[in-house]
Parts: structure tokens; C-alpha cells; sequence
């Protein structure tokens, strides 16, 4: 058995998954139920994720309901982690920090991500592994 991975999603990651039941986000999203990775979550990344699914027209074939269970299952699911240091400014996009800081708090080793330029500083300067939804997929599936 190989060793177990720990990971941060980011919010296009999860919206993605949401927006269709085909696709490898999707697929996360089903892996993460079954238990099949560690994710980690912090209270801000939780709050993105809620705001931008609730956004109109975001998920037009969801009720508010519906993203809320799906939200609860994914907090279920996932291991809070508290952040005590911030590493900001470190990335183009300071949105993109809190997935950082995160990471490094929880010692994840990865993130996904379907913007993975937008880390790229984060694996050059920290050694992060930054991965597609479709890369992740394929090592979660391969291990």
C-alpha cells in the first residue's frame, strides 16, 4: 500500500465538480467521499467555497440545499486544519495564498488546481506538487 496523500482543492476544483457529474474534479469530489485521500480545509476555504457556489447562475441546476449538502459532506470528509502563520504576499494572486499557507500548515503535499501557473511560484520556492484535477486523478488511481 503506498503512502496516503494529503491535499488541498481549490475552490475551481470543487466548482467544477459540482457543475457536472462527468470529469476528473467530479471524480475528486467522489474520491474524497469514499475516503479515498486526505483533504485539508481551513474555515476561509470553506467560506470561499460556499460564496462562489452560491453565486447566481453559478450552479443553476443546484438548489441552495443541494450545495449545502454537498458542502457538508466535503467538510465531513476533510481534516481542519488551523493556520498560524501567513505567507503573504507569495503568489501573483493573494487569493491563491490561503491554498499556500494551508498546505504548509498541514504539511499536504499537494495541490490541485486547474490554474496551476498561478503556483507555480509555490513549487519552485517550497517544493509543493502542484497538480491538475486530471493529474491527481490519475496518481490517486495509480498508487
Amino acid at each position: 500500500m503506498g503512502i496516503r496523500k494529503t491535499v488541498v482543492l481549490d475552490t475551481n476544483v470543487m466548482i467544477s465538480a459540482m457543475r457536472s457529474n462527468k470529469g476528473a474534479s467530479h471524480a475528486i469530489l467522489r474520491a474524497l467521499h469514499a475516503k479515498e485521500f486526505d483533504c485539508l480545509l481551513s474555515v476561509p476555504l470553506v467560506l470561499e467555497y460556499e460564496s462562489v457556489a452560491k453565486r447566481p447562475g453559478m450552479l443553476p441546476h443546484l438548489s441552495e440545499r443541494d450545495i449545502e449538502a454537498i458542502l457538508d459532506m466535503i467538510c465531513s470528509r476533510s481534516m481542519e486544519q488551523k493556520i498560524f502563520f501567513q505567507w503573504r504576499p507569495f503568489l501573483k494572486d493573494p487569493n491563491d495564498d490561503m491554498l499556500v499557507e494551508l498546505a504548509i500548515a498541514g504539511r499536504a503535499s499537494t495541490i490541485v488546481t486547474s490554474n496551476i501557473g498561478d503556483f507555480e511560484d509555490a513549487r519552485k520556492a517550497l517544493g509543493l506538487e502542484i497538480l491538475t484535477p486530471k493529474e491527481f486523478l490519475i496518481q490517486l488511481r495509480t498508487k
